[in-house]
Formats: structure tokens, C-alpha cells, sequence
């Protein structure tokens, strides 16, 4: 049984909100906002609601941000639906960092919103909010408001409430047919030995010309507390083997290569020593590097700064490839004085040593695996997250939240993107998924791609994009492309019914 609800929304066509400051604050955003309703019906067992939110040249400030929060409100009761979020570009920056600190008990009770957009730039755009739920009988008289908050502290401005001139009403007409997309997913391979290495970077500070650590001599204690705190960490967890550990030290590039070279290397010695003394590792397991002089990090601590006459330092060290002439260069370059600016203030910090630790990691079962993923993700492989999100309701919460993790711990891996864009598309969101396709070079994960392309374009109502792509992939004999063309083709008979009922 179907009930067609009265659709109450807080806005009719055309109604902007930039009409309704906040009380006692200007304006977050310029331009105009407008919400145009689509519907708001009961189909079965489901709810739809689908509104419009037309940007008219909006621009958000910078430390500021707007939310609009859909409510369904009857006589009994009232359900916050999930909010649009439009931030400037510091506000922006701002929900970054905090979603990345977030611990993962964290991001399992937060309350993800619709869509959060960044709109630092005048923006003309229509965003299509399309949402379902279970019907519940206290909807019957329900109807849709949406609040605004421009000030983050949920002192929200009710706005203005309109009814639609004329009821859904829909007996006649077919519903809206809505496609039920079939995604491909790639398990990853098994790796027999989780090879992983991690490394610090570590300025020590060594008195003219010598070798030797001297612990609490100028930066050394923070600079050692680094290394130190890796190597734990590491030494801590006991499904981690440490199997080498390479010091490579870098010189900054004055003075002759032959003793650069001779002091980069007795000052990575001097750290492995320094790290023997402290650790059970063997000596073997160390292996010291001799890292070249550091002309890589000159440029880009120029290319970072506001140095005087940079621009020209940069060209000398681009045009002369051989160190004598080019270290020749920069001395009689303006008399000297910029080189002597860099002697003191830039090449101390071209003196780094790096630790990087080579080790092994335990396989997981599925078991361990989904506690792991809780803990250190990336003691993890992508087979093994594989298992883990297959150990729950494909399309569910936790499924999709595992392929994020994924994505998160091997961001140019293709199946893991390939993969978080399945799971995305499958939730309906289209935003990420778009995002993890665009990593991708397609090479290894080519019918699966044009699979996930088809079924985006598909959701984006963009059907002739929709076709081609899943042709493609049908013909590689994807059976996930097949099924989606005969989506495609019941979308196409359904609007071609809904078309002739409505003339």
C-alpha cells in the first residue's frame, strides 16, 4: 500500500535563505541559497524525501560554516534527518583535521553528515538530497521543515514553514524506479610475508667536524626521542619482527664530497652505535648508508622559504650538474653573502640521519584481523581487510567503514580503490566514490572500473554514460555489468511509463 504525505517543507520554489540572517552575527556565506522540494511520499515500506538546494553564487567565509538540517515533524514525534554542511576554506581545514584525529571508537558513534561541501569560491550548483527511510505510522501526518545554523552552536533558525500548493498525489503514476546497483569487488592477494618498513627522520646535532653523539647536546634529546619512541612502539607489539634496521645519513653539501662523505657516514655509525647500546637488536641487523650530500632538501627548503635571491640560488644549483662547479657557483654568487646565509641558517638542517626499521608482520585470521583493524590497521593487509569487511552485511555500515580503512592505509594501491568506490556506490555515495575512481590507473581493475563508472553514472541519472561504460564492462563478461544494464533498462521503461501517465 502506498500513502501519498502532504509535503511541508520550509521553503515553496523559490525562497532564499539569505532573507534570515542569525540573530546578533552577519552573514556566514554570500549569495543565495534556495530549496526546492521533490518529494516527500510513503511507497511501500519506505519514506522518500528529495529536495533541491540551489547555490546561486554562494561563497562561504572563510572561519565560517552553515548547516541545514532536514526535520520530520508530526503532532507525536521528530527525526533529524542528516545534515548538508557548506564550510569556508580554513572552517573546511578545520573538519579535516578533526576527522583524521579521530580515534575509531569515535568515528563509530559519529553522526556522518549528507554532504559536506567546501565553497571558498563562488559557486553555482544543485544539490540533490535524496534520502529513505523505514515508514513508521507517526509519518502519516508528518511534514518537512529544515532548520539553518549558521553559527555551529545549535541555537538554530527555524525558517519560515509553507505548504505546497498541491499534494503529492501519485495513485495513478508508477513509481520512481530505484536502481538497486551491483558492484564488483576485488579480493586482494594473499601476501605470505607482510614485508612493512617505517622510518624517522632525526636532525642531529654534531659539534664541528666530529662524529660522536653527544646525547643531551643541543636538539639531540628531542631529536633521539623520535627514534627512540618508533623503535618502541615497534618493539611493543608482538605481532611485529624487526628483521633490519638502515641508518642513513645525509651531508650538507659544503666542503669536499670524500669528507661529507666520511663524516655522514661516522655520524650514521655513531647513531647505530648510540641505538646499540640501547636495543637487543644484533649488529648485523643494522646496515649504514651514505645518503649523498642533501642538494634534494636544499631545494626545497628554498622552494619552501622567502630567501633572498633564491630564485637565482635555485638556477645555479639547476644549470651546473657537477658539485665542485656548482658549490664554486654559490660561493662567488653576490659576493658570497647568500652562501654564507645558508652556511649558518639552512645547511645544519641538511645534516639528517634517517632511521628506517624493516620488519615483519604475523598473518591475521578473520578473527584477529577485526580486532586488529580496531587497533593498528596498518599491521593489516588488504586480503586481510578483505575478510574482515566480508564478515559483515554486504552495503552494511561496518562493510563500507572497512573498505574506508583500506583506502586509508594504501591510498595508491588500484583494488583499494576500486573497492571503496564499490562500497561507496553502494551506499549511494557518489561523492567518494567519484574520489577513489579518480586515483585509480585503471590498468590491473579495468572491467571493475568501468563497471563503478557505469553504476555512477547510472545514480547520476547520466544513462547514455551509463551504457557505454557497462557495455564495456559486460563484454569482458562482468556479471555485475550485466545485472547493471538490466537496472539501466528497467530505469529507461520507468520514466518512459511516468512520462506517458503524466501527459
Amino acid at each position: 500500500m502506498r500513502r501519498n504525505i502532504q509535503f511541508i517543507i520550509c521553503v515553496m520554489a523559490v525562497l532564499y535563505l539569505g532573507c534570515f540572517p542569525v540573530m546578533g552575527q552577519s552573514r556566514s556565506y554570500e549569495g543565495a541559497i534556495t530549496v526546492n522540494p521533490v518529494q516527500l511520499e510513503q511507497v511501500g515500506d519506505s519514506l522518500y524525501i528529495h529536495m533541491e538546494i540551489v547555490l546561486d553564487g554562494v561563497k562561504v567565509k572563510s572561519t565560517r560554516g552553515v548547516d541545514f538540517i532536514p526535520q520530520l515533524t508530526s503532532t507525536e514525534k521528530m527525526y533529524s534527518l542528516p545534515k548538508v554542511t557548506m564550510k569556508g576554506k580554513d572552517e573546511y581545514r578545520v573538519y579535516e583535521r578533526t576527522l583524521s584525529l579521530m580515534s575509531a571508537r569515535e568515528k563509530a558513534v559519529y553522526e556522518k553528515p549528507y554532504l559536506v561541501e567546501r565553497l571558498n569560491k563562488r559557486t553555482d550548483k544543485t544539490i540533490q538530497y535524496r534520502y529513505a527511510l523505514l515508514y513508521e505510522p507517526w509519518m502519516a501526518d508528518a511534514h518537512l521543515d529544515v532548520k539553518r545554523d549558521e553559527c555551529g552552536c545549535g541555537e538554530t533558525l527555524l525558517m519560515n514553514v509553507e505548504p505546497v500548493a498541491d499534494k503529492v498525489a501519485l495513485e495513478h503514476i508508477p513509481e520512481p524506479y530505484v536502481v538497486v546497483p551491483h558492484m564488483a569487488f576485488i579480493k586482494p592477494v594473499v601476501e605470505d610475508i607482510k614485508r612493512r618498513d617505517i622510518q624517522v627522520e632525526s636532525f642531529l646535532d654534531f659539534e664541528v667536524n666530529k662524529t660522536n653523539i653527544r646525547p643531551e647536546y643541543m636538539n639531540n634529546p628531542q631529536e633521539l626521542a623520535k627514534i627512540r619512541s618508533m623503535i618502541d612502539e615497534l618493539k611493543s607489539d608482538p605481532s611485529i619482527e624487526v628483521k633490519g634496521l638502515d641508518i642513513i645519513g645525509y651531508a650538507s653539501p659544503e666542503g669536499s664530497l670524500a669528507n661529507n662523505k666520511r663524516l655522514s657516514e661516522g655520524r650514521a655509525m655513531a647513531l647505530r652505535d648510540y641505538l646499540l647500546s640501547r636495543y637487543d637488536f644484533s649488529q648485523d641487523q643494522y646496515r649504514t648508508v651514505f645518503g649523498g650530500e642533501n642538494w634534494e632538501g636544499l631545494v626545497k627548503v628554498l622552494d619552501a622559504g622567502d630567501m633572498e635571491y633564491k630564485n637565482e640560488i635555485l638556477a645555479i644549483i639547476d644549470t651546473y650538474s657537477i658539485d665542485t662547479e656548482r658549490k664554486a657557483k654559490l660561493k662567488q654568487f653576490r659576493g658570497g653573502v647568500p652562501y654564507q646565509y645558508l652556511l649558518k641558517n639552512i645547511y645544519p638542517g641538511l645534516r639528517v640521519a634517517v632511521c628506517k626499521v624493516n620488519y615483519n608482520v604475523k598473518n591475521f585470521d578473520v578473527n584477529e584481523a577485526k580486532e586488529v583493524i580496531k587497533r593498528r590497521p596498518q599491521n593489516l593487509s588488504l586480503n586481510e581487510m578483505f575478510m574482515v569487511a566480508n564478515s559483515y552485511p554486504v552495503g552494511s555500515r561496518e562493510f563500507v567503514e572497512v573498505f574506508e580503512i583500506a583506502v586509508r592505509m594504501y591510498p595508491e594501491n588500484d583494488v583499494a580503490n576500486i573497492n571503496a568506490a564499490a562500497a561507496a556506490l553502494s551506499q549511494g555515495n557518489l561523492v567518494a566514490a567519484e574520489r577513489y575512481l579518480n586515483r585509480l590507473t585503471v590498468k590491473n581493475v579495468q572491467s571493475e572500473y568501468d563497471n563503478a563508472m557505469g553504476v555512477l553514472a547510472l545514480l547520476k541519472e547520466e544513462y547514455d554514460t551509463a551504457e557505454n561504460y557497462l557495455n564495456t564492462a559486460a563484454r569482458s563478461g562482468l556479471e555485475a555489468a550485466k545485472n547493471n544494464l538490466k537496472e539501466l533498462e528497467k530505469k529507461r521503461i520507468n520514466i518512459v511509463e511516468i512520462e506517458n501517465k503524466m501527459r
